[in-house]
């Protein structure tokens, strides 16, 4: 492992590099830091903060206290991004319509906010460069009025950026723009403008910040819940009464300040401290929904900046499928928030609006959805929480319990900064040194290339999806999940058994989070350290009876422990849009069940088209369908293989035909043409699979090898 180590960064070069955990940096166990959090009875405060609340907010701040020499502990009630820290939009942002609303208002504030923001998605971007990136955004526009609007728009987010700034925002012809995005609706459309934000995996995000605390000082625990506020003699909060939720341990942590960065739930940590408090949060719900990879160019999002009831919507490629979103209305406060139908209902309906009607967008296709609830700032003179700014504010109360409410993701490092500094001044602390955090790079960052996932392949023989997933996910982290993987069996992949089939997640990754990146539930492996229920709620169920096996054996569950994990997660998965079943759900249900779905070589059928194939079969569609009225006629589906290349057996596309009763009809819709390419690509699959096993019994001389096995090759 460590010739693997050396091999995958340049440790010379980053010797001098004081933020820079050691390569082989384990963090200590959960049970290392309840004992540090654990101070017994001591008068003296071990701790100068005590930060309760583990997303973005409260682990940026547990970061910036440890890189000015401050001791600082952090607990969470729940995991790290398990509230809306997991479930944002997924940018990275200066906020253009926020822009637009400064210009339009003359409003100062928002466009100090936008100001601020832009600076801190430069800096995201530098110390994080694995897990954030450039993304396009296209902004269609359907008005000739609206080019010079919209352009001198692109280039003023640019210009307020100044050297800070990514990509430059360019125009597109309407040609140019349906060749970028050929499912956008041609009607009407007469150009369109491409600018840049930032994106990346909040949660994964969430967990390399905590982690980084940890590497430099901070003390850190999820599942641990604040039950009660301490206060010395003086009415000062000096601590605080807080329970272990997975062993039910209970104890008082001691130290000089809190700082409540609980997000959503602010108010009710504030009413700990005085019940007569008036609320400072106003909760506003938001859905998104996960759609299949081929809505979707692979790298470039858009964005509709006028839904029928002015709300902006964005559209999203997000490892490796769609998500669309989002919703702003008003919400009811809860840990679990479920996505109301109707929402998701407006979402798509929104889609059909500017994507071309030769696509049929069903509720089907909806693989995952899921409702965040963002900590709005509450203003009175709002009309709703729509018009609420997405700014921060950092409250003090009569006993000293610091608040930090609202602000948005790209902004939690400037929030965190803000609020170390104000717990300094009202505590009296004594820092060592300065704010760091806007040139520390988190972990797994300083031996992170572009080119990594290479080495990857050549030394463990990694699909390439799954090498370039891994180098995403963990930067030169890597490395170290790579070497937890055990071998296939198989010529290829060597090592990297996956999760799913139809996601890159790989079992030792299920391993990592539980040894070095503090998974203690099902829930947290599936929706913080691997992404997998944000991407396909069904795909998720099957893999369950794995992932539990797995986690059983590095954790030493009971049955009756999985069978309770088994049951948190299903629950779980209910409010990122699983369908619940008629009959209770048991792991050996849906344990037969995958297995009936993989030995029948089942898909999910449209998610597996690429953006190139759907526009393949878009235009076959629309050559054959002479009449122009949208269909075509069933004589002509073979014509329609031959034209995109697809080829199977007579007997078997008459039975595709008789099976999905196309024999019946004189003609077919596209959403029909659909499914019937689904069945054909199924097909496919299934003729292949007996060349396969040949060629792995050695009855057939060897036709291709991967070209990704460049190392041990021919």
């Amino acid at each position: 492992m460590s010739e693997t180590y050396t091999d995958a960064s340049n440790t010379i070069q980053l010797e001098g590099l004081s933020d820079r955990p050691h390569t082989l940096w384990t963090p200590p166990s959960r049970k290392e830091m309840l004992n540090m959090l654990n101070n017994g009875e001591s008068k003296e405060p071990p701790f100068d903060i005590l930060i309760i609340g583990g997303g973005a907010t409260g682990s940026g701040t547990a970061l910036d206290a440890a890189t000015r020499g401050l001791k600082v502990a952090l607990v969470e009630r729940d995991d790290f991004a398990s509230g809306t820290s997991s479930r944002s939009t997924k940018l990275v942002h200066g906020g253009v319509r926020y822009l637009e609303k400064a210009i339009k208002e003359l409003d100062y504030e928002q466009f100090k906010l936008v100001k601020e923001a832009l600076h801190e998605r430069a800096t995201f971007l530098h110390i994080a460069p694995y897990i954030s990136y450039q993304l396009p955004i296209m902004l269609p526009i359907y008005k000739w009025w609206q080019v010079p609007y919209f352009w001198i728009g692109s280039k003023c987010y640019d210009m307020l950026a100044g050297r800070e700034a990514v990509e430059s925002s360019y125009f597109l012809t309407r040609g140019k723009a349906l060749e970028v995005f050929p499912w956008l609706n041609k009607d009407k459309l007469v150009a369109a403008m491409v600018y840049y934000d930032g994106q990346h995996n909040d949660a994964r995000m969430n967990v390399a910040i905590a982690l980084t605390a940890i590497s430099l000082g901070a003390v850190v625990a999820n599942h641990v819940e604040v039950k009660k506020l301490a206060k010395n003699e003086e009415g000062k909060v000096s601590g605080a009464y807080v329970k272990d939720t997975l062993t039910g341990e209970e104890w008082l942590i001691r130290a000089k300040g809190v700082i409540n960065a609980t997000g959503a739930f602010t108010d009710s940590i504030r009413s700990m401290d005085d019940p007569r408090n008036e609320n400072i949060v106003a909760p506003s719900s938001g859905v998104h929904v996960t759609l299949p990879n081929y809505y979707s160019p692979r790298k470039m999002g858009m964005i509709d900046p006028s839904t029928s009831d002015g709300r902006v919507i964005f559209f999203l490629p997000w490892e490796g499928n769609t998500i669309a979103g989002t919703t702003d209305s008003p919400t009811e406060l809860t840990y679990n928030p479920m996505p109301k139908e109707e929402e998701i209902q407006w979402i798509l309906d929104e889609i059909k609006r500017y994507l071309s009607p030769d696509i049929k967008v069903r509720r089907g296709d909806v693989l995952a959805a899921w409702s965040g609830i963002r900590p709005l700032v509450r203003d009175p003179y709002a009309k709703n929480t729509s018009e609420l700014v997405r700014s921060h504010m950092i409250y003090v109360s009569n006993s000293n319990l610091i608040t930090i409410a609202g602000g948005k993701w790209t902004t939690y490092r400037a929030m965190a900064k803000e609020t170390v500094d104000k717990a300094i001044e009202i505590l009296g602390l004594k820092p060592q040194n300065e704010c760091l955090t806007e040139k520390a790079r988190l972990i797994g960052s300083h031996g992170y290339s572009k080119t990594m996932f290479i080495k990857l392949i050549q030394q463990f023989g990694l699909e390439t999806e799954t090498a370039q997933h891994l180098v995403n996910s963990y930067g030169d982290r890597a490395w170290a999940v790579a070497a937890l993987s055990k071998p296939t069996g198989k010529r290829w992949p060597v090592f990297g058994q996956r999760i799913s089939p139809f996601y890159p997640y790989i079992e030792a990754e299920v391993r990592y989070a539980v040894r070095r990146e503090y998974a203690c539930t099902l829930v947290d492996v599936i929706a913080r350290r691997t992404r997998l229920s944000f991407l396909n709620a069904q795909a998720t169920l099957e893999s369950l009876p794995r992932i539990i096996e797995i986690m059983s054996e590095e954790l030493e569950w009971s049955s009756e422990r999985q069978t309770q994990e088994f049951d948190k997660a299903v629950e779980f998965l209910f409010t990122m849009g699983l369908p619940k079943p008629k009959e209770k759900l048991t792991i050996n249900k849906v344990r037969i069940e995958s297995s009936k779905r993989s030995e029948n070589g089942v898909l999910y059928s449209r998610s597996q088209f690429q953006p190139e194939e759907l526009a393949s079969f878009q235009k076959v569609f629309s050559d054959l369908d002479i009449s122009g009225d949208g269909r075509i006629m069933t004589s002509d589906l073979e014509k329609a293989l031959v034209l995109v290349e697809y080829s199977i057996p007579k007997n078997t596309l008459n039975s595709i035909i008789s099976e999905a009763k196309f024999d019946r009809e004189d003609s077919i819709e596209f959403e029909e043409f659909l499914e019937f390419m689904s069945d054909v690509k199924e097909a496919q699959l299934k003729h292949a699979f007996p060349e396969i096993v040949d060629y792995q019994i050695g009855k057939h001389e060897q036709k291709r090898i991967p070209i990704e096995r460049s190392s041990g090759g021919v």
